[in-house]
């Protein structure tokens, strides 16, 4: 292997993630049983109601909604970030039952910054021949340690970079999504994280989009909460929000 690309798909969610939000939403409201609640919820559009909710703030229904994504060609880099959000769960690939010695000139995965591929060729063959530089001391390393196994991997992996690339599977409820959003698709937000939380906004909006109606950066919703330090560029995420939704529109009636 050597670089990789982003790639970001929703795997699993909660079936049917709106009407099990409204049954819960509406139960801590009424005198019905469960099975009236249920039956009532599933001859109804849900929309209206839901994006009531939503507006009004009451979000602790709606961390009933699980969604579950396949995550690859992203950086431990993203991964140290990525991990800072607390209410979710991670399954990430290991370095110490995955790690190889390579012979054939092949690299691990890494991921090469876009600001480095816009300096032109010379800068990307020289990071590719940094990243060769890495696995040859890798290589020497698990030899050293004992040739192959983990306990060769676990420690060769520490002259690995921060580019090394990794595979994750990661679970957050609706409500986390909600806060991820409105931190990672922010411009302020890292490249790499950013990508990744755009593709997932449009995949949840595929999903269930009456959970996630105006969810995003804050200035999608008035002004930029970064004050002084915003990027200047609302309008243009703002447009970028609603190309999102026209494309997902056009998919549902094509």
């Amino acid at each position: 292997m050597s670089q990789v690309n982003q790639n970001v798909q929703l795997l699993r969610y909660t079936p049917a993630p709106e009407e099990t939000v409204s049954m819960a939403a509406r139960l801590c409201y009424s005198s019905s049983t469960i099975d009236e609640i249920a039956q009532g919820v599933q001859k109804k559009d849900q929309a209206k109601y839901l994006e009531r909710l939503i507006e009004m703030g009451h979000l602790s229904c709606i961390e009933h909604a699980s969604f579950t994504f396949g995550i690859e060609g992203v950086s431990r880099s993203l991964l140290a970030q990525l991990t800072r959000h607390r209410l979710a769960s991670f399954s990430v690939q290991s370095q110490r039952y995955v790690g190889k010695v390579s012979h054939d000139g092949e690299t691990f995965d890494y991921i090469i910054p876009p600001s480095i591929q816009a300096l032109g060729d010379a800068a990307v063959k020289r990071f590719q021949d940094q990243m060769s530089q890495m696995q040859e001391w890798y290589n020497q390393w698990v030899d050293a340690l004992g040739g192959e196994g983990e306990h060769s991997f676990e420690d060769a992996r520490f002259v690995l970079p921060n580019a090394a690339g990794t595979r994750i599977i990661m679970t957050m409820n609706a409500r986390e999504l909600h806060h991820f959003f409105s931190m990672r698709c922010c411009n302020r937000a890292q490249w790499e994280i950013r990508a990744m939380a755009w593709t997932m906004l449009e995949q949840v909006n595929r999903a269930a989009p009456h959970l996630f109606v105006g969810v995003g950066p804050g200035c999608l919703r008035g002004s930029c909460p970064e004050g002084k330090k915003s990027c200047g560029q609302a309008e243009a995420i703002r447009m970028r929000y609603q190309e999102m939704l026209k494309r997902i529109e056009a998919d549902n009636h094509a």
